[in-house]
């Protein structure tokens, strides 16, 4: 465990450091944080808080990330730490995304990930519950011997990184579920942050090949109007309309106390979305999640919470009855 690391991805300026990870570009004084809370100024140099310390491990259904077209069906490790680098309202892990002082850290070395993921008989990990860019050289290093021992690397992320150390981090990984929170910088504004590096990194990760799904909180108030859902449902058929997405229920916490988002709502806008969209799931309810074959209509997979029954799925990942691509990734 080591509790000060040195991060990378950072410069000089006069009395401060400047983080290039992340579009924030922190301009970072001596003592002080960046905007994430874990990258510090340790006398003009950037180190990371949070290299080895994991605030939750657990392993999940792969369903959990969620990733419905990647080894449906298998388990993952999932671990996370502390920090992140926007400030949602409605941050559903919030505890650790801002690091409460309620947050129990554990030490944790790539080494033991690795072993816990080979003595668990686990072909992948995920870094997840908190936003994995912010533990980057931890991500980075584990990605890389993850990947020496023929295990998978899933980022579930909000995908606000630069992109040289995007480029950096894209070789070791496998899958990632990015969430796009909304689509106007107005939106984001909100959260702290901008869409356009958000968007910069979905379309950057598809075209290098990796398994990507998308997930989008619908929440009343920020993100929810029709016009802005209708956008980006256009924008995301543009880069490729078998892209797996989420749509999922919001319910109030942290800042945010407006009811949860209704379940007609979450409908509606689930039937405009696919009318473009071939694969789309609802998040946080108890329905929407089976996926059809966009030819034949053939249920393929059956889900009921996180009990899958691949029905129709061959194992190339198409459609058992019309040999349709699924875009499934399977053993």
């Amino acid at each position: 465990m080591e509790k000060a690391h040195e991060a990378l991805w950072w410069k000089k300026d006069n009395k401060e450091v400047i983080c290039e990870l992340c579009p924030h570009f922190c301009s970072i004084a001596k003592g002080k944080t960046g905007f994430c809370g874990v990258r510090f100024n340790d006398e003009n140099k950037l180190k990371t808080l949070n290299y080895g310390m994991a605030s939750s491990i657990a392993i999940d259904p792969v369903e959990k990330k969620p990733l419905y077209h990647w080894f449906p069906g298998e388990r993952i490790l999932s671990l996370g730490t502390v920090g992140c680098n926007l400030d949602c309202p409605f941050c559903q892990n919030w505890p650790i995304a801002r690091w409460s002082e309620t947050v129990n850290l554990e030490g944790i070395t790539p080494q033991d990930v690795v072993h816990l993921a080979k003595n668990n008989s686990l072909n992948a990990v995920a870094f997840t519950y908190n936003e994995p860019f912010v533990w980057y050289e931890f991500v980075l290093t584990t990605s890389k011997m993850l990947k020496a021992e023929n295990i998978y690397t899933v980022l579930v992320t909000n995908g606000y990184i630069n992109e040289a150390p995007l480029k950096e981090l894209l070789p070791y990984i496998n899958a990632m579920n990015i969430d796009l929170k909304g689509f106007s910088e107005d939106v984001y504004l909100l959260l702290h942050g901008s869409l356009e590096p958000v968007k910069h990194t979905i379309k950057m990760t598809v075209e290098r090949g990796i398994h990507v799904e998308i997930t989008h909180l619908l929440v009343p108030g920020i993100n929810d109007t029709e016009e802005q859902f209708i956008q980006m449902v256009d924008w995301l058929t543009g880069i490729s309309k078998n892209i797996p997405f989420h749509l999922s229920r919001y319910f109030p916490n942290y800042k945010w106390t407006a009811p949860p988002t209704p379940l007609q709502k979450m409908r509606e806008y689930a039937d405009i979305a696919k009318k473009k969209l071939d694969f789309v799931y609802l998040g946080n309810t108890l329905e929407g999640n089976d996926t059809y074959c966009p030819n034949c209509g053939a249920l393929v997979i059956k889900r009921v919470g996180y009990h899958v029954e691949k029905l129709c799925l061959n194992e190339e990942g198409k459609c058992g009855l019309c040999n349709t691509p699924m875009g499934i990734v399977t053993n």
